[in-house]
């Protein structure tokens, strides 16, 4: 009994070692866990919209049509939004002005949801907004489609999420400037 008390631990130990080499399906596992390789991949999808999410046919409302694709090699500012939100409205000043000082290191794609053209197009000369807007032409992936308004992703080249918000931001402050630059190198 003394034997026991003074060896339990690796008594146990021992017992956990022979269950992990008896058990194929629990090593897999934690091979798996200790890998990450599932994880990794798992991650890397989720934060990366992939060539066939990214074929996306716009319809230019104050700019020539598109498709998002034609964007796969830039940093990309991608806002869905609606003349009917007010949140929507309220972000796109600082938005413009971010367009204005960025349009040179970041493709602007703001996409007008549950909107009629011709509203759009009232909005943006009302306000006298150039920021390019487009309708989508084709059905948004799963994974892209907003679950509110507004939402923004600042996609780095190949589709890679950088940046979502899913609220109305100022855009025009200085660490979304900063975080431009960088991005755009």
């Amino acid at each position: 009994m003394n034997f026991f008390k003074k060896n339990w631990f690796f008594l146990l130990l021992a017992a956990l070692l022979v269950v992990f080499l008896s058990v194929p399906d629990l090593r897999n596992f934690v091979k798996e866990q200790i890998t990450s390789s599932a994880s990794l991949k798992k991650v890397e999808n989720e934060v990366t919209f992939t060539p066939e999410e990214m074929n996306l046919q716009l319809k230019g409302v104050n700019v020539p049509d598109a498709n998002l694709a034609d964007f796969k090699d830039k940093v990309v500012f991608l806002n869905f939004w609606g003349t009917w939100c007010p949140p929507c409205r309220a972000e796109f000043p600082s938005i413009q002005k971010l367009y204005d000082s960025k349009k040179d290191k970041v493709q602007f794609v703001l996409i007008a949801m549950q909107d009629q053209e011709a509203s759009v197009r009232k909005f943006l000369a009302e306000n006298k907004y150039t920021t390019p807007v487009y309708l989508a032409k084709t059905p948004i992936a799963e994974k892209m489609l907003p679950k509110s308004f507004p939402t923004t992703y600042i996609l780095g080249k190949n589709g890679r999420i950088l940046k979502k918000e899913e609220y109305a931001s100022d855009w025009n402050s200085d660490s979304i400037h900063q975080f431009i630059d960088t991005v755009s190198k």
